[in-house]
């Protein structure tokens, strides 16, 4: 049974003839009376009874014709969904990111330009992020740096130094900037491997020489944030995602040798699709996006 038999079907019984249904079909009599035949055929069902040039549904007819219908039907809203969606009118677009600063200014700017598709956002650090694509969990990532991976389509987004923070009592507080050497012998804590504000540093501090001690590992930024606030150690931060508070001075790290580089990511097989494509697209025009 093919969808073009359930449509010759249906056009028979309302028209009351083949030679009216193969005109409104826009096809040949012979095809329509073809189409039926290897219809009834195929499952040896009569579903017409032929008087001359006059067809009426048999009784089997009559039963299926209200299930035609709805197969009809619901091929159409099949083709309509599939339009939409190609179309950018429906749909739903799932995003994984490294953390809300960012990404909430991507949502505001693609929702000004498609406001019917659903946009739905999972926050973790880089590693869960790119997993979720693996998965096809996710659709498109918002990553803190970037992975030279063949698997990935990365594009730039934008560029944040990292900065220090302590407590308003720490002595760092009351300096305008610190080097990076200086946070050798102090109390650091770290976000858990896989952040990549970590690397950062870490990759910053090796390249430097310079050997720190790891007070302890935090897997969140508000836990991170809270640590530093009790005055358990100094922590580390991309600039952008700092959020200010009366127990805390932020202070920045001289000579601009630790950054985070905001990326906008998905699966290169996927780059094209559409719904992607118009993220990518949409972005560009961010306050924040590197030109």
């Amino acid at each position: 049974m093919t969808l073009n038999q359930i449509r010759a079907f249906i056009a028979v019984a309302h028209d009351g003839g083949f030679t009216a249904a193969a005109r409104a079909l826009g096809m040949s009599h012979s095809t329509l009376n073809s189409q039926i035949q290897m219809l009834e055929r195929e499952y040896g069902a009569e579903l017409f009874h032929r008087r001359g040039r006059r067809v009426e549904l048999s009784a089997l007819g009559l039963e299926m014709l209200p299930m035609a219908r709805r197969m009809a039907a619901l091929e159409g809203d099949m083709a309509s969904l599939l339009d939409d969606s190609g179309k950018l009118r429906r749909g739903s677009l799932r995003i994984g990111a490294v953390g809300p600063f960012h990404v909430t200014e991507m949502i505001e700017a693609y929702h000004a330009v498609h406001p019917r598709i659903k946009l739905s956002v999972t926050l973790g650090n880089s590693e869960v992020v790119l997993d979720a694509l693996d998965k096809y969990v996710s659709d498109v990532g918002v990553v803190a740096s970037r992975f030279p991976d063949a698997r990935y389509h990365m594009q730039l987004y934008a560029r944040y130094p990292v900065i220090a923070f302590v407590h308003v009592a720490h002595p760092f507080a009351k300096r305008e900037s610190i080097a990076l050497h200086e946070l050798a012998g102090q109390p650091l804590l770290m976000r858990e491997p896989g952040s990549t504000t970590r690397k950062a540093l870490e990759d910053a501090l090796q390249a430097q020489g310079v050997h720190v001690q790891v007070a302890m590992e935090i897997g969140s930024r508000e836990a991170l944030r809270e640590a530093v606030a009790r005055g358990l150690g100094i922590g580390t931060v991309s600039q952008s995602e700092y959020v200010a508070d009366p127990r805390l001075k932020p202070v920045p790290i001289e000579g601009d040798l630790v950054s985070t580089h905001i990326h906008v990511c998905c699966l290169r097989e996927r780059r094209e699709s559409r719904l992607i494509a118009s993220f990518f697209d949409a972005i560009a025009a961010c306050p924040g996006a590197s030109p």
